[in-house]
């Protein structure tokens, strides 16, 4: 059974020079209150200890931001820069998040309560490091020269070619469990670099990164309008962005529901493009040659990482009959060695999950499990008096018509299937209606390219998990959502292509 680590008194660290003021929106190179003057807490989800006030944005002030974002954008400075300036006030911003790596992963720990040494490992250099990536991308708006048989008109020469173009405006509303990797990395950097501008609407419950990097952004060079950022609620600044008439692409990350909201939204409005990523149901399978001890650790990362609060967590086990019972008992014993703790202690294997909301949310999957007839292995039970605090937890004998193996539950909760056949596990796989993740254990080089292809997911990962680099996309299949963030697919999802004929007689 999990306890709880002793918590201490909260400890700021590096981040209580940030917390000890009001945090302020960021419009048009500016840090400023919300029009309406109204505030609302952020606090540790390990303690439930007030770590800042946050100005609370709302209409008025989307309004205000994209109104900046425009004028930056159609007068410049940013979309009329060389793609070498671009390029170095990038690089610039990936220099600074590194040189600033323990105040921001710090922040991170603090308002999501993940482990500051996670942080500090992955969000952190994956962030400066994507910034880096897209920097060069910077340089890489090139067209083509297209010869043309126009039968239309005999005789006629032309020359013809393409252009890549920045879009414009982008939205970005983004979630809390990666608050600085998914809206700075994943989103901001690859639109940036094609000479976009921005606004964002972070999450509300994880607004503290984020507008530190707002600092940064502008200690780079960035110019006043390109970057504006604004924590508000859904339906006041959520909505308000996606409905505006002078935005022209929003990307989105988070939960189908609001994902469909969007896009009736953007269908009775502007049609302004869409990238949607919206989660998964990620199967993870271990075939009956697969190296045990690799496995078992494997796939309890890939879903207790991140309090299981990851979009492609491996939260389906499928396992070979044949290895069924032994990896049960293994990952039995895995989870029940995990500490959890404050995100802020070294010894602390994970953290609470982000809110009150969600626990109650996890929560109820697991009751649901239990009322359902699965087999609770492990776990199943909120930890502490303090925080929010849920053992990690297993469920066998589950069936595909339960809650548990058919919705997304975004926390550290794990259900096991068996499967005897090739053919088996691949339907299994696939009886999802999402598809962003998948996880394959085998020694077999014709299993892993025969699953591999079989499984509708938009990442397969081959005896590893949560495996996530600069170059390459990320996104899903079916319900998983539109297009890929990440790698060269996001960069170019933020351009438009322009033919251009010119006729030479």
């Amino acid at each position: 059974m999990s306890e709880v680590l002793e918590l201490p008194k909260q400890d700021l660290g590096p981040a209580s020079g940030f917390l000890s003021k009001t945090v302020q929106l960021f419009i048009d190179g500016e840090f400023v209150d919300a029009a309406s003057g109204e505030i609302f807490e952020t606090t540790n989800p390990a303690t439930g200890e007030k770590l800042a006030d946050i100005a609370l944005g709302d209409a008025a002030d989307i309004n205000k931001a994209v109104d900046a974002a425009r004028q930056a954008f159609d007068k410049g400075p940013w979309s009329k820069m060389t793609p070498s300036e671009r390029q170095k006030i990038l690089y610039k911003i990936g220099d600074l998040i590194l040189e600033n790596a323990d105040e921001l992963a710090y922040l991170e720990s603090l308002d999501n309560g993940k482990p500051f040494s996670v942080a500090r490992a992955a969000d952190i250099p994956l962030t400066a490091d994507l910034f880096h990536y897209m920097a060069a991308h910077a340089r890489t708006m090139e067209g083509a020269i297209i010869p043309v048989s126009d039968i239309a008109v005999p005789g006629a020469e032309f020359h013809a070619y393409t252009l890549r173009e920045a879009i414009g405006v982008i939205g970005l509303i983004t979630p809390w469990n990666y608050p600085l990797l998914i809206a700075a990395g994943w989103q901001m950097a690859g639109a940036l670099a094609a000479g976009n501008t921005i606004v964002l609407k972070p999450s509300e419950v994880t607004p503290l990164s984020i507008m530190r990097f707002a600092e940064l952004a502008k200690e780079a060079g960035v110019p006043d309008g390109v970057i504006n950022i604004v924590p508000g609620n859904g339906l006041g600044a959520g909505t308000t962005l996606t409905e505006h008439d002078l935005v022209d692409k929003i990307g989105f990350t988070g939960s189908v529901r609001t994902g469909r909201s969007i896009l009736h939204t953007v269908a009775d409005g502007n049609l302004k493009k869409v990238t949607l990523e919206l989660g998964g149901k990620s199967p993870d399978i271990i075939m009956d040659d697969a190296d045990l001890e690799k496995a078992i650790p494997g796939v309890a990362m890939g879903i207790f990482f991140n309090q299981g609060e990851c979009c492609c967590a491996g939260s389906r086990l499928l396992v070979h009959k044949l290895v069924y019972n032994e990896v049960l008992e293994g990952l039995k014993k895995e989870a029940e060695k995990i500490k959890l703790g404050s995100g802020q202690s070294d010894t602390t294997d994970m953290g609470p999950v982000v809110s009150q909301k969600q626990e109650d949310t996890i929560m109820s999957y697991i009751n649901s499990g239990i009322e359902e007839g699965a087999t609770l292995v492990t776990g199943g039970k909120k930890v502490g008096e303090q925080g929010h605090f849920i053992e990690p937890t297993i469920f066998a004998d589950v069936n595909r018509d339960m809650k548990i193996v058919k919705e997304e539950i975004f926390g550290p909760v794990l259900v096991v299937q068996s499967f005897e056949t090739l053919e088996e596990a691949i339907e299994m796989a696939n009886d999802t209606e999402f598809g962003l993740g998948a996880g394959i254990w085998t020694e077999s080089l014709a299993n892993t390219h025969q699953l591999a292809k079989a499984i509708k997911a938009g990442t397969v990962f081959v005896n590893c998990y949560n495996v996530f680099d600069a170059a390459t996309p990320f996104g899903g299949y079916k319900m998983s959502g539109w297009g890929r963030n990440r790698g060269k697919e996001a960069f170019e999802a933020f351009t438009e292509t322009k033919a251009v004929y010119a006729k030479l007689n």
